[in-house]
C-alpha cells in the first residue's frame, strides 16, 4: 500500500509505504489548538515507511515530549512526533483521508458537548461571499 499526502499549498508532500497503524481522534486541548478544531485526527506510521517527497515541515515543541510538524508556508498541521521509530500523521493531510478511518477517540473529557448533535445540524452547500468557492489549494495528488 502506498499513500500520499501533503499540506494545503503543496510546499510539503509525503508518501507512506505500507499499512498505516491505528488511527485516532484526539480531543485534548493541545490537539484542538494545533488543528484549530474540535479534534485532531492522526494515524501512526513507522518512520522508516515515511518519505518526505517535497519540502520540509517546520516543528513546534508543544510539550516536553511532543513535537508537532506543520507547513511553514500555509500552516497545515502535518505531524504529532512522539517516538524515534513512529510518527503520527494528520489523517486529513492524506490525499484520500477516507482510507485512514479512525477507530478510537482519545481525551473525550475535553470534547465539546455540541459535538453530540453534529448529525442533527442542517447541511448547506459551501458558499463564499459571492457564490461558489473556487479553491486555490494544491490538488490531492503529486504534481
Amino acid at each position: 500500500m502506498s499513500l500520499s499526502g501533503g499540506c494545503q499549498c503543496g510546499a510539503v508532500r509525503f508518501r507512506v509505504e505500507g499499512e498505516p497503524g491505528r488511527a485516532s481522534i484526539c480531543h485534548c486541548r493541545m490537539c484542538q489548538k494545533a488543528f484549530g478544531g474540535p479534534f485532531g485526527a492522526l494515524v501512526t506510521v513507522p518512520v522508516d515507511q515515511l518519505t518526505w517527497t517535497r519540502g520540509q515541515r517546520a516543528t513546534f515543541q508543544s510539550s516536553e515530549t511532543i513535537k508537532r510538524g506543520f507547513c511553514a508556508a500555509c500552516g497545515t498541521p502535518l505531524t504529532f512526533e512522539w517516538s524515534a521509530d513512529k510518527i503520527d500523521l494528520a489523517v486529513f493531510a492524506f490525499d484520500d483521508p477516507s482510507v485512514v478511518a479512525p477507530v478510537v477517540q482519545l481525551a473525550v473529557e475535553t470534547r465539546p458537548a455540541w459535538m453530540e448533535h453534529l448529525a442533527d445540524m442542517p447541511v448547506r452547500p459551501p458558499m463564499g461571499p459571492t457564490g461558489a468557492v473556487v479553491s486555490r489549494q494544491h490538488p490531492d495528488f503529486d504534481t
